[in-house]
């Protein structure tokens, strides 16, 4: 029997992950009964994994961090109210002082990674390292050194600077640690003393984005054999501050776990989650393994998860009524809700979710040689040509009916508490319809010559092909010529100088911390791939990520907006309307509007009693 619920989901704006397609709402999770052996099912996914390290800013993307996030364990996660749990049973943290801000981070004792490893201090003291980049060589930009037509780093990258690819800045989350925490005497705690008050402290080992193996990163990166000893050399390193050492650490970091086959090498996959990559075949599937060696609450029912990559969103039904897969989250169409309604043994949920269509303009290093983005007029005239309410008409409608509505907010979340007093006053009016009259003065008055536009953009995604179209036809009639940047690898592709002059994807929630989505537009920040900087918003962001007032936080974030829209940073479009259909074989699958979504609680998943496994 098949059911269809419908909701729609909103939420305040939280840290953002690069998103090709995302799930939709649910509210139900299982009991844990226990692993069955040879137990199966498989889930698909629109976009192949590539990097194990999330923290990047190559890596940060959900197709990565939906799998990073059953392979790497952390203090927290939250589930699908959405609300944060504390994962007691791999550590605690402790607000040890409010003045000067000081947190106590202890890993459990049954914490292990999959080789046998205890996860301790060494690990914890590396996400600090790399988080805060607090001993990075001061002033390295590693601009020359992004290959641009993959996004990562060449082989000439520099052997001697220590430079950890995090994003992090001394204004926001582990940047504002600048002093390497204590070890404690058991090497299982660490201690973090801020340099200011910072609202979010909670989320800095949170599970989405969590830590990496310090002792493989040192066993790869430093030629030590020895588990315990490499363990011990990440720690050595970072408080002796061993440019050297650090320099090979960061290295290995920022790049050693970026694969998109099956490493021979299996240290590359060690894991402290309820999971561990089993295998993987380039562009068809990944599979993940209960891991042996995981003591924590969260162990899974299922022995066995294989998420294929299914790029096409009509394949993914196809397969799901086959019974090839038995969990998808197409990204939603017309045809797709209208070919789940003709399946029988599935529950279909729609929603409104927190992942949200826009496009970005490239302030500087784009692919136009005039960098036709760093003239304000340009940027202006050509938010004014992106027909905004035709996409929302032509390809969401169609989906969800009215709940389908432009957003015009870089910040807020339609519905959400301050949503409707920033948009009143961020100056988002002026790109509600297409201007083309208004653009092509603009672009007259600016003086570029070369009015050449390379869009990067999911290129086998059928909605993003439909939504570059739109674009590039309106466009044409003021007089910019868009052209082709699409790529199957754009996530990779994304913020690689000289690549592209504008970007057409997804931000998808992963918190509702408040700061968490401040490094999107920050100077140097982790989230910045358009090479964008205001000292104004800088300053805003500053005093956002010590502000705990509620209505300050308000107040600062429409201040935010609006300074965003004043700088023509781009537009926002749509907030996705999402679909999770899950096949009758399964049960105890709900979905979460935040990163990882439906895998938030894949551990509770159960094969039915009278469904097949496989």
């Amino acid at each position: 029997m098949k059911r269809i619920s419908a909701a729609v989901a909103l939420t305040a704006a939280g840290a953002l992950v690069i998103s090709g397609c995302a799930a939709g709402g649910g509210d139900n999770s299982g009991d844990d009964s226990g692993l069955v052996e040879g137990s199966s099912i498989t889930a698909a996914w629109n976009q192949a994994f590539y990097s194990m390290n999330g923290n990047t800013s190559f890596g940060n993307a959900t197709a990565n961090n939906n799998i990073n996030y059953l392979v790497l364990d952390g203090f927290n996660y939250y589930n699908n109210t959405p609300e944060l749990v504390e994962n007691t049973s791999f550590g605690t943290y402790e607000l040890v002082s409010e003045d000067p801000l000081t947190v106590t981070y202890t890993v459990s004792e049954d914490a292990k990674w999959s080789d046998g490893q205890p996860v301790a201090a060494a690990d914890l003291l590396l996400h600090w390292a790399a988080l805060s980049r607090a001993l990075d060589t001061p002033d390295f930009d590693p601009g020359d050194y992004t290959d641009p037509d993959t996004g990562e780093f060449t082989e000439s990258f520099p052997t001697d600077v220590v430079y950890f690819d995090s994003g992090a800045t001394p204004t926001s989350g582990l940047g504002l640690v600048s002093e390497t925490p204590e070890v404690s005497d058991d090497g299982r705690s660490i201690t973090m003393v801020y340099n200011e008050p910072f609202v979010d402290w909670e989320l800095a080992f949170a599970s989405v984005g969590s830590m990496l193996p310090a002792h493989i990163v040192a066993k790869k990166s430093l030629g030590i054999d020895d588990n315990a000893e490499a363990a011990q050399a990440v720690v050595d390193a970072i408080q002796n501050e061993d440019e050297e050492a650090l320099a090979s650490l960061s290295a290995f970091w920022n790049s050693g776990f970026n694969f998109t086959e099956m490493p021979e090498d299996p240290d590359l996959v060690v894991a402290s989650g309820p999971y561990q990559i089993a295998d993987y075949v380039a562009d068809q599937f990944v599979t993940l393994k209960a891991n042996p060696e995981y003591g924590g609450d969260n162990a899974p029912n299922i022995e066995e998860i294989t998420i294929r990559f299914i790029p096409d969103p009509l394949a993914a039904v196809q397969a799901l009524e086959n019974g090839e897969v038995d969990i998808i989250q197409p990204q939603a169409t017309a045809d797709i809700t209208t070919a789940l309604e003709g399946i029988d043994g599935i529950t279909v949920d729609t929603s409104l979710g927190g992942t949200y269509e826009h496009v970005d303009l490239q302030f500087d290093q784009g692919k136009n040689p005039e960098n036709i983005f760093s003239n304000p007029k340009v940027r202006e005239a050509f938010m004014k040509v992106i027909p905004r309410q035709e996409i929302v008409d032509t390809l969401i409608k169609p989906i969800i009916g009215d709940a389908a509505i432009v957003r015009n907010s870089q910040i807020f979340v339609p519905g959400a508490e301050g949503y409707d007093e920033s948009v009143e006053q961020n100056g988002s009016s002026a790109y509600a319809e297409v201007d083309i009259e208004g653009a092509k003065a603009l672009l007259a008055e600016s003086g570029v010559t070369d009015t050449s536009v390379c869009i990067l953009y999911a290129s086998n995604n059928p909605r993003r092909v439909n939504e570059f179209a739109l674009i590039q036809a309106s466009a044409a009639q003021a007089g910019f010529t868009v052209t082709d940047c699409g790529s199957e690898q754009w996530g990779g592709l994304l913020g690689t100088p000289g690549a592209y002059d504008a970007s057409l994807f997804g931000w998808q929630s992963t918190s509702l911390g408040v700061t968490n989505s401040l490094p999107t537009f920050e100077t140097g920040g982790i989230n910045n791939l358009n090479f964008y900087s205001s000292s104004t918003v800088d300053e805003i962001v500053a005093q956002l990520n010590t502000e705990f007032d509620e209505q300050k936080k308000i107040d600062l974030q429409i201040e935010l907006d609006k300074a965003l829209w004043s700088d023509f940073y781009g537009v926002t479009i749509f907030q996705f309307p999402e679909v999770t259909a899950i096949s009758d074989r399964v049960t105890n699958v709900s979905s979460s509007i935040l990163a990882p979504t439906v895998f938030w609680n894949a551990w509770d998943w159960e094969v039915t009693d009278s469904g097949s496994e496989g």
